[in-house]
């Protein structure tokens, strides 16, 4: 049996449009040269020359947010309860069983930009695709987002999951959710007007804010996810663990055996 990886994560990369201005990660690269001074310290007598071609090693600084790049977010990045009160869990309690689960692949990028998707909405794709979901299914969301990654005008791309189609995966024991936009809820700049039209608070992050009836965690900024069918491929996410933190990086793929 073939056994197939494909990279669902995107490239941490500086100096692109991934996240709203102030969020953006920076790196600064230092090649060999450049640290070869520094690899000298450690050692008293060595010099830059006696290393070979003169070459330290290369590193890089890199200062960004816990939500840079692909990500798993934990219930505690939503609100600091869940299940109705119990405290919200943090990235390093997430139970690894929920990060290595089978995939579920919904298809919404026909759906216009900041539209908020409904129960009845993934209810519809799930039996278009002819899959009952199970519980601790991985369930991603394909959205127009995922193709303008780092282009100026990703972050206000895709459609968003809203409070009722969040519930109706958790209520059916889906721990783990995932998406190619820069957010699982609706673009901010979409939610904005809403709100403004409406006055209506409750509709601003309503998606995450699911968290707080019943826990859960969701991935953000997939790619490549047109390379995956509907369903049968598992997916891993394991994130990175950092103490008592409310989200962990996660070099997110999807796995098929043929």
């Amino acid at each position: 049996m073939a056994r197939r990886i494909i990279d669902i994560s995107s490239s941490l990369r500086a100096g692109i449009a991934s996240d709203p201005p102030g969020l953006e990660p920076r790196i600064e690269y230092l090649a060999h040269a450049a640290t070869a001074a520094g690899v000298c310290q450690y050692f008293p007598g060595l010099k830059p020359a006696d290393l070979p071609d003169g070459e330290g090693w290369a590193i890089e600084m890199v200062q960004m947010t816990t939500h840079s790049g692909t990500h798993l977010d934990a219930p505690w990045h939503y609100a600091s309860t869940m299940d109705g009160g119990r405290r919200a869990i943090t990235i390093d309690e997430v139970p690894l069983d929920w990060c290595f689960q089978p995939g579920v692949k919904l298809d919404f990028r026909h759906l216009a930009d900041g539209h908020v998707v409904t129960a009845a909405e993934v209810e519809a794709e799930l039996a278009r695709i002819g899959h009952e979901l199970r519980p601790l299914d991985i369930v991603v969301v394909n959205t127009s987002a995922g193709a303008r990654y780092g282009k100026p005008d990703y972050v206000s791309k895709g459609c968003g999951m809203g409070r009722e189609a969040t519930l109706y995966l958790t209520s059916r024991g889906v721990r783990v959710t995932g998406t190619d936009a820069w957010s699982w809820d609706a673009p901010f700049v979409h939610t904005a007007k809403t709100y403004a039209a409406t006055g209506d608070a409750s509709l601003i992050w309503e998606g995450h804010k699911a968290g707080r009836e019943i826990g859960y965690c969701h991935i953000e900024k997939l790619n490549n996810l047109e390379a995956l069918p509907a369903s049968g491929f598992m997916v891993a996410c394991f994130p990175v663990k950092v103490e008592a933190a409310s989200a962990g990086w996660t070099r997110a793929v999807a796995i098929i055996e043929d």
